[in-house]
């Protein structure tokens, strides 16, 4: 098994257009993140991606703040598109979130998604959730393990 790093070379343009598309195609049928959470899926790069949401008021809890498990979930897509990038199927083992900020009605949340480490079936991917003033409002590490398939035919 070798193991690989978000230090690697930069990726190749088939790599980016395929990552590309698996972003587009999986995004096109996410009805949780695009229809229900009003999510934006800015970009899907070999083990990367970003994705945007504004706080509304259907995502506010009783201290009218975002409710956590809102931003949990944005990261946890964002999760989802970063390490399926390279069309295997992937999908979490395991994740933590670490909330530093609360999101307030207006923000715009972004998610940046980024891998740590990839080695076999496993990877590691750091997301990092800030709003429009750059401040961080929560950190979300994810385990994925890779199983059959592939998100788009090959």
């Amino acid at each position: 098994m070798t193991a690989t790093t978000n230090k690697q070379a930069t990726p190749s343009q088939a790599a980016m257009d395929l990552a590309r598309q698996v972003g587009v195609s999986m995004f096109a049928v996410d009805t949780a993140s695009k229809d229900t959470m009003g999510m934006k899926l800015l970009s899907c790069e070999p083990g990367r991606a970003v994705i945007q949401m504004t706080v509304k008021e259907m995502h506010l809890n009783g201290h009218k703040i975002c409710h956590g498990g809102f931003i949990f979930t944005l990261a946890d897509s964002t999760f989802a598109f970063a390490c399926n990038s390279y069309n295997k199927v992937a999908v979490a083992a395991g994740c933590s979130i670490e909330f530093l900020k609360s999101g307030q009605l207006g923000d715009v949340l972004t998610c940046v998604g980024q891998e740590q480490a990839l080695s076999g079936r496993h990877g590691i991917y750091d997301m990092k959730v800030t709003n429009q003033n750059g401040e961080v409002i929560a950190m979300f590490r994810g385990k994925s393990a890779q199983i059959q398939g592939t998100v788009i035919p090959e």
